[in-house]
């Protein structure tokens, strides 16, 4: 097992609600975010599969401990993650290719300056 999921959606909590005691008007602004952000036309599925391509990419922990359960409870199936997440490892190697060009250009721009 990579991680117990259950027991660092706890640890997440208790460390968001410290982070809260010392900077209320932070927090309070990101449940903002996240709550205005619930406001819309995608379902509440649609929303936590986008939530968990989303904590694929940008490897976030305490997105995937919060957001796996919230998916489930709007009903996605494993299936429906599977192919969320096929679509987020997509989305990585595309970016990646698109900066190693970039890379190979900055290179080529630079090739000539060493000494």
């Amino acid at each position: 097992m990579l991680e117990d999921w259950k027991d660092l959606l706890k640890s997440y909590g208790t460390a968001l609600g410290n982070l809260g005691k010392g900077n209320p008007k932070l927090t309070q602004a990101v449940g903002s975010l996240a709550t205005d952000g619930t406001k819309g036309v995608l379902d509440a599925k649609t929303r936590e599969l986008i939530a968990l391509a989303v904590a694929a990419t940008t490897r976030c922990d305490g997105c995937i401990s919060v957001h796996v359960p919230e998916a489930i409870k709007a009903g996605a199936t494993r299936d429906e993650i599977l192919d969320t997440l096929a679509v987020a490892v997509a989305m990585n190697a595309g970016p990646a290719a698109i900066y190693s060009s970039r890379i190979l250009e900055a290179y080529d721009q630079h090739k000539g300056d060493a000494k």
